[in-house]
């Protein structure tokens, strides 16, 4: 045999291997990263969302919650995993557009440490006022504020969340001199609106509706561009006549990540198959209980609206004069 021929006879098995190599993925289980506590919302969404995943991928999905410091512990858990399409995780609004902002010495870039597959889900976030305040709508609101400077107080589940900057987003665009008040959590925050002790607060919308409908607090307006399927009785901010609020902020949203480098096949089988699962109408059902809409990008697309989101509000946190901490 010649040289030549024991080249080829040598190299045919590894060109044979290379599709199947190329097709192998996934062959083992993918492990889910989600960025908080196990039993709240975003939790809730992962676990509704999985089995479909699972399914479509035809291996196991494992759930692993990885809370604190806001989403950058998970975060940073991510970037540090191998980029082989095996460990994903749920990023949103305060992991890749507030955190970077307001917090010192995070340890990821979220437009660079990632490779960004889709966004999943959108939510709606509600103005509401204790039930003794004298307005019914925000522009009512915005007046009691000004003509009671520093005495008007807003609630939030801590510095840097989403309902703190959509607060912060109010008082930029109205000019309303409310002051913030930082919770452990938007549990103990409406229960103070309630009773009085903050006057009002951002709430997501499904988790707000029975202290409205109980008549417990006042829903003046949502924070989207139009109004929810939830609470079609509700005024958007535009239709309350405050300019330029939806301009300035995205919904907060949720969306599906994995570390840099991740091969770009990998991250489109896995943004088909997250598509394939949320186009699932049992699936999108259950999301809307939750209190989420469905909506995906492809993978280049949802990179361009994080680059939007994240300049939109960096500018709300420094109109805010909100320093990393």
């Amino acid at each position: 045999m010649n040289t030549l021929s024991r080249r080829l006879l040598l190299a045919t098995p590894l060109l044979a291997a290379a599709p199947a190599s190329a097709q192998a993925y996934p062959s083992k289980p993918v492990r889910w990263i989600v960025p908080y506590a196990a039993g709240g919302p975003a939790d809730a969404l992962v676990r509704a969302i999985a089995p479909k995943l699972s399914e479509g991928l035809g291996v196991p999905v494992i759930v692993d919650n990885r809370g604190g410091a806001g989403g950058s512990l998970a975060m940073e858990q991510l970037i540090k995993s191998p980029a082989d399409g095996y460990t994903i995780g749920l990023g949103g609004t305060g992991t890749h557009s507030l955190n970077p902002y307001i917090q010192a010495n995070i340890p990821y870039d979220p437009l660079k440490s990632f490779e960004a597959i889709t966004p999943i889900v959108t939510y709606v976030n509600v103005l509401v006022v204790n039930a003794a305040v004298p307005a019914q709508t925000v522009g009512e609101f915005v007046a009691y504020a000004k003509a009671n400077p520093d005495k008007v107080t807003f609630a939030s589940g801590g510095t840097g969340t989403s309902n703190h900057l959509a607060g912060e987003l109010l008082k930029t665009v109205t000019g309303a001199p409310i002051v913030h008040v930082p919770y452990r959590g938007s549990g103990p925050a409406m229960i103070d609106v309630i009773s009085g002790h903050v006057t009002c607060m951002f709430d997501i919308l499904v988790t707000a509706l029975p202290q409205i409908h109980a008549g417990k607090v006042r829903a003046l307006a949502v924070a989207s561009a139009k109004r929810s399927p939830f609470a079609p009785d509700i005024p958007t901010m535009v239709e309350s006549e405050v300019a330029g609020y939806t301009q300035a902020g995205n919904e907060p949203w949720f969306g599906i990540f994995a570390p840099a480098g991740t091969p770009r096949p990998v991250v489109d089988q896995l943004n088909a198959q997250f598509v394939k699962a949320l186009a699932a109408p049992e699936l999108a059902e259950v999301l809307r209980t939750q209190g989420y809409d469905s909506w995906t990008l492809d993978p280049d697309a949802f990179l361009a609206f994080i680059r939007d989101d994240h300049a939109k509000w960096g500018k709300v946190v420094k109109d805010a004069g909100l320093k990393p901490e």
